[in-house]
């Protein structure tokens, strides 16, 4: 499982009554991203295992998730959740993770280290990229970003590309710091690493359903690409 916001509740109902064994990756440690794991039942449970590693930040796992999940602010540590549960860290670099190559890139968004990562089962391969301020590295030839080289190495060739799209190009100007991309940027960054296809993800939260597919249609699309809105429990087969 690649982050663990609220939607890894939805994982629970897909196991249909199983336990979780497997791991989360997180890419990085915001609140949008972790704030899932206390109230994953499928994992809160004594024949679960979970493995949850997070980007070295110079300090132990545990004691980062602690942070957020301890009293006063939540009832209960990491360490009391029922079942194998382990913490992590995990550095730039390409590693073997139940069946999957993931290589990983730091990739820049303020707040703590974050990583871009790409998966491969041997036969298709996703790059994600869900919070990216390609802007910190530098305007890039069209103002919103540079195409930088942590990003392709983990973008390049993939079949599906999942990317952070959360301002149009207006808003990106003055919100250049706020750590985010122009949905714009995705599609580029896509057709510039050869991506078939590409979500657009982490989406404004005040915008609505229409909004969102309204900039999605407002969006310049070389031939040859596919680009979709990432919608909540969409399944894509590669």
């Amino acid at each position: 499982m690649l982050d663990a916001g609220t939607g890894l509740r939805t994982l629970t109902r897909l196991l249909d009554g199983a336990a979780f064994r497997g791991s989360l990756i997180l890419g990085h440690c915001h609140w949008d991203h972790v704030m899932g794991i206390p109230f994953f039942r499928a994992g809160d449970r004594i024949d679960s295992r979970v493995r949850v590693l997070l980007p070295q930040q110079g300090t132990p796992a545990e004691e980062l998730m602690e942070r957020m999940m301890s009293p006063p602010l939540f009832p209960i540590r990491p360490s009391t959740l029922r079942g194998d549960w382990t913490y992590e860290t995990y550095d730039e670099g390409t590693f073997d993770l139940e069946g999957f190559r993931v290589m990983t890139r730091e990739i820049p968004h303020r707040g703590g280290r974050t990583m871009g990562l790409r998966i491969s089962d041997g036969r298709s391969t996703v790059a994600y990229l869900s919070d990216h301020a390609p802007y910190d590295v530098g305007p890039g030839v069209d103002g919103l970003g540079e195409v930088h080289r942590a990003a392709v190495d983990i973008v390049k060739g993939a079949d599906v590309l999942v990317h952070d799209a959360q301002y149009t190009d207006s808003e990106l100007v003055d919100r250049m710091d706020w750590g985010h991309s122009a949905a714009s940027y995705a599609v580029t960054l896509g057709h510039e690493c050869g991506v078939g296809r590409v979500f657009l993800y982490h989406h404004d939260p005040s915008r609505t359903d229409d909004q969102v597919f309204t900039l999605r249609q407002s969006l310049r699309v070389p031939s040859g690409m596919e680009v979709d809105v990432a919608i909540e429990g969409d399944e894509i087969r590669l």
